[in-house]
Formats: structure tokens, sequence, C-alpha cells
């Protein structure tokens, strides 16, 4: 009997992802036991969850036998406090590596996220504009490839310099490359005291908030169709160097300081349900105000790091009816808005076609310096968009396929270019 046997159990109807369901599913608790699964799953196609949080981002897989489920590899392994590093299990939920003593993974991310999820996804939040993404916070890693092998790469210590850096290429890959059981993170002090400056201010503020030399940890902004945009700027540091700096601020923006974010803070600028558009925006900083005016104008909600250009906007695309003159081709309004019916008393919102929506966030976002990722899309749309879109270096990417997973089993179809 193998590994598979004493593991698997058959799916039962949660196990899906992006509407796909899984015949099987198993969890390892070790990284030896999840490299003797993967050896004896050599003919099936597999999918690795952890929280969850993000397994019905993105497009679904070409087909899917085995989720692999990381919640009993859970657990930090090492707290080296005096070398600013720990060491995590991959299904550790991040609530337990924020809640470290004296000391912080500044990875924003939902409680019941998981280490290795957020780096297989690359995620972050607000704090990414002075601490970075996970790709920067991530100094190594263990591995299990497809063939069943155990790799690992980088170290326990800040500083490593020998050999490829192979936990950048597993950031951000989507579980496409293999099987993260176990990471090393570098960690920062908690800050003493921290304050929050908000103000009702357009976009194009951020750029003095930036100039000024104010050392923000997060410069977020948040605008809505309707609505009067927002920027909110946590700083971090000293007492009283946090104090007069608030107050500096504050005086710029014309806002107020205060001791908590905005309700808005790190949460997605979408509500929950399946006819829901959501999109990851990027762009340079210069093109961050004019891509937020793109998303609006569309009717979607907006959010993110002006300091960063990573961005996030959605909306509720709800199937209605359009008239003929709604999709008339030499109207210049966005679909979203020219469906809105005006003898309807509602206001201007995404009642159209999400998959022209996505076409025009996607060339607002090129011309702003960066790309345009859709998380998630109406079932009704979802099969005539690409919802990564165009990425430069695609065919390099494809070897690395090649070259880590041959018999493309994991995650396929998941990954640009339906890697």
């Amino acid at each position: 009997m193998s590994v598979l046997d004493d593991l698997a159990v058959e799916a039962g109807d949660d196990d899906v992802v992006a509407g796909v369901p899984a015949r099987l599913v198993a969890a390892p608790a070790t990284t030896e036991e999840a490299a003797a699964l993967v050896a004896a799953s050599r003919d099936l196609t597999v999918v690795v969850r952890g929280g969850g949080t993000k397994i019905h981002q993105g497009p679904p897989p070409r087909e899917l036998d085995l989720i692999i489920d990381t919640r009993r590899l859970t657990g930090i392994v090492e707290h080296a406090a005096g070398d600013l590093i720990t060491v995590a299990r991959a299904g550790t939920p991040m609530a337990d590596l924020h809640r470290l003593p004296g000391q912080q993974l500044a990875l924003d991310a939902p409680p019941a996220a998981t280490a290795g999820g957020t780096v297989a996804a690359n995620a972050s939040g607000p704090r990414r504009l002075r601490y970075g993404t996970a790709r920067d916070l991530l100094i190594g890693i263990t591995v299990v490839r497809p063939d069943g092998r155990i790799t690992k790469s980088g170290g326990k210590v800040v500083k490593n310099v020998a050999g490829y850096d192979l936990g950048k290429l597993y950031t951000g890959s989507q579980g496409t490359l293999g099987l993260i059981t176990e990471c090393v993170f570098r960690l920062h002090p908690v800050p003493l005291h921290t304050n929050f400056v908000r103000s009702n201010a357009p976009p194009t503020h951020a750029a003095n908030v930036l100039a000024g030399q104010f050392a923000a940890s997060a410069l977020e902004i948040n605008a809505a169709p309707g609505s009067d945009p927002e920027i909110a700027v946590l700083l971090e540091g000293t007492a009283a160097g946090v104090r007069d700096r608030a107050a500096a601020l504050a005086r710029l923006l014309d806002g107020e300081v205060t001791d908590t974010p905005p309700p808005w803070w790190d949460t997605p600028p979408w509500p929950a349900g399946d006819d829901v558009l959501a999109l990851k925006l990027t762009g340079t900083l210069s093109g961050v105000p004019a891509l937020v005016s793109a998303a609006v104008d569309a009717g979607l909600t907006i959010r993110g790091s002006a300091g960063t250009g990573v961005l996030y906007a959605g909306a509720s695309f709800p199937t209605v009816p359009l008239s003929p003159a709604s999709t008339h081709p030499d109207s210049d309004q966005p679909a979203s808005i020219r469906s809105a019916s005006p003898a309807s008393g509602t206001a201007p919102g995404p009642r159209g076609d999400a998959a022209r929506v996505v076409a025009l966030l996607r060339a607002a976002a090129a011309a702003a310096g960066g790309h345009a990722v859709v998380l998630n899309a109406p079932p009704t749309v979802r099969d005539r968009i690409d919802m990564w879109g165009p990425v430069p270096g695609l065919d390099l990417m494809r070897r690395v396929k090649d070259q880590f997973d041959p018999d493309h089993r994991f995650a396929p179809g998941r990954f640009v270019g339906g890697i």
C-alpha cells in the first residue's frame, strides 16, 4: 500500500478549485511524507491548497485529480530572535506568524492564509511600501518537486550569497512548480508606536506624501463611484517621532490623525459572490491617478498602495439585459456605465459586460506602465477573457515549467499562458 492509499480520501463537496471538483484530497504531515505522496501520485494532476483564501482566484485547472492540503504541515519550527528570522511550515496560519513575541513578519495577509500560500501567491498588503512583499522577506525555502525530490534554497541568515536564489522563482509561481513545505522569513522589530493620517484627498496628493520624506510604512488610497476619494498613511516609529510626522502630514493633507486605520484598510474592494469582477492593477507611481480614474469611471471601487503602484479594483456585475443603445460601438463611455438605466433612478454602476471592462482597465494599466490581472470574473464571462493578460517572458516561463514539471501535473492551466 502506497502513501497515496494511506493519505488520500474521496473529495467532498467543498473540495473545488475555481469551479473544478477534485477526486481525492490528501494532507501530509511532514516534508518527507509530502515527498512520498507526490512521488506516489505521478499519474495525477495536483493543486496545492493552504488556507483556501485564494484558491478560487485565477483560471480553473484543466484537470484536477488530487488536492494536497497543507493543514497538517503546521507549526513554527524556529524563531531566532537574535538573527531576526523564523522558520515556519507551509500550512502555518499567518495569524501565528503575526503573533511572534517582540518581532513581526511584516506581511499583511488574512489570518487564515498560510505561509506557503502567501509565498506561492507573492501576496502582500499595505505595508509593502516599507517592508516589501513575500518575495523580499523570504530568505529560505523547502520544496517538494513534482518528481518527489526534496529541494532547499537559501538559508537561515539574511545575507545569503551562494548559489541561485530559487526562493524567488517559487515565490509567485502559484503552485505550478512544486509543493512548498517550509519557509524561512526575515523579521522586523515591532514598532514602538503607530499612527494613521486620514484625508479626503485625490490620489494626486500621494506624491506629496512621498516627496515630503515622512517615512511612511503604508500609503493607501480608496476611491469609489459617487464618493470622495480618500488617502490613509501609516506611520511607525518612536512615540515622539511618529507624533511630529503625523502632525506635519495632517497639515499637508488637511487630514486627521487617528490611532486606527479606516474601515476599508487592507480589505478587498469587492463584495462576496460569484458575480464579482476582481482585478489586480499595477502601474508606475505617476500613472496611479489615471488608473484610479479609469477604474472609478468604469463603476469599480479601487484601493491599494499609491506608494508602490499595486492596486485592487472590483464590483459585482449582476446580469441584466442591455438595450441596443448601450452596446452601440460608437458610444465613447465604458460599457459598465452605459448599461445603467437613468430612468431606474439608480446610480451608474457595473451592470454591463465585464469582459469589456477588463479590456478597458487592461489598456489603462498598460498606459500607466503596468498590468491588469483578473483574480475573479463572473462565470458568464470567465471563459471569454484571458485572466492573466499579456506577460513578457512567457517563452522563458514555459521552459522553466517544462524543466521543473515536464508532465504539467501541478496546477495545470492555472498560470500565465495556460502553464
